[in-house]
């Protein structure tokens, strides 16, 4: 994997490359804002993700991510926020840039790893997902109404395709329906803590894990179930599960503490970035999503809150 690294300090540079070439990564190097730009626009497909200094010369961290984020190709590379004082203002700005990775200086190596290996994985499922969206008929845009049933990954990921496939901007769709499908199956249904998730990962053994859960007895049965309706001007999902719930409210919004795991983003990205509404319901093991079909090109700052919407 590839990985632009983005920082005007030779010292951490040397620190980041260390770690980040023993653990299997190739890089690229840049000392200044400018200079990273030049190689996003000559090379940013070969790139799984971008580590990039927040504070820089000539050109900022937050000025290359908004660029990033304004190109076609560019603005789907997870971009990992390095920065020596994580706060909430921060974070905040961050994350309505498109940066949902920060890492913190000084640089801990497991910590760092962990992040990278977060987003390279988030970075491949987005481009996976999106190739099928170009490969599928969009013939599924005539649904107005339609009950599934999911049960496993694989079938998450053929779900999200379809349904986002159903909405007027799949691409923006896509992720975020992904994320909450996955959250219904490994949290709700299978019963990973978001501990046990975190150690996990960590292990490299989430995948093995999940599949083992959906082999047992107690969750043959279970399944998430997945409400799609036409609602005049707009489009409402609801995802159930048939697990215990969960404090879904600590995820609506990234803090500081969130942006430094591994794992965590999905309500919020899904919320800030995909949907014009998401809204978790009872014990949060049901949550609707709404698209405004007739403004379907709005961007995330143009998002309705939940508050003067109805969702039921």
């Amino acid at each position: 994997m590839r990985i632009l690294l983005v920082d005007d300090d030779p010292v951490n540079r040397y620190i980041l490359r260390e770690y980040l070439e023993e653990d299997g990564y190739a890089l690229l190097e840049a000392d200044d804002g400018e200079e990273a730009w030049r190689y996003l626009e000559e090379e940013g497909d070969t790139f799984a993700a971008v580590l990039l200094d927040r504070m820089m010369p000539k050109l900022d961290g937050l000025s290359v991510l908004n660029r990033m984020m304004a190109h076609d190709t560019l603005k789907h590379i997870p971009v990992i926020f390095q920065t020596a004082a994580i706060e909430s203002s921060e974070v905040q700005e961050g994350v309505e840039a498109g940066a949902f990775f920060y890492l913190a200086k000084p640089f801990e190596q497991s910590m760092l790893l962990a992040i990278v290996s977060a987003a390279v994985r988030k970075g491949l499922k987005h481009r996976e997902l999106l190739d099928d969206i170009v490969r599928q008929t969009r013939s599924i845009q005539s649904m107005e109404n339609g009950i599934f049933r999911v049960r496993s990954i694989d079938e998450v990921h053929d779900l999200s395709i379809l349904l986002a496939n159903a909405c007027p901007v799949p691409e923006k769709i896509v992720m975020g329906l992904n994320d909450l499908l996955i959250n219904a199956v490994e949290h709700g249904n299978l019963g990973i803590t978001y501990e046990e998730k975190t150690l996990l990962q960590e292990t490299e053994q989430w995948e093995e894990e999940v599949q083992r859960r959906l082999g047992l007895p107690t969750n043959a049965q279970k399944y998430v179930e997945v409400n799609f309706e036409r609602r005049g001007g707009e489009i409402h999902i609801m995802i159930t599960d048939q697990g215990k719930g969960f404090d879904w409210k600590q995820f609506e919004k990234l803090n500081p503490q969130m942006v430094l795991a591994s794992h965590g983003r999905g309500i919020a990205m899904a919320k800030a970035l995909c949907f014009d509404q998401v809204e978790y319901q009872g014990i949060g093991n049901q949550v609707c999503c709404v698209v405004n079909a007739q403004t379907s090109e709005m961007n995330k700052h143009d998002i309705v809150p939940a508050s003067d919407r109805a969702c039921v």
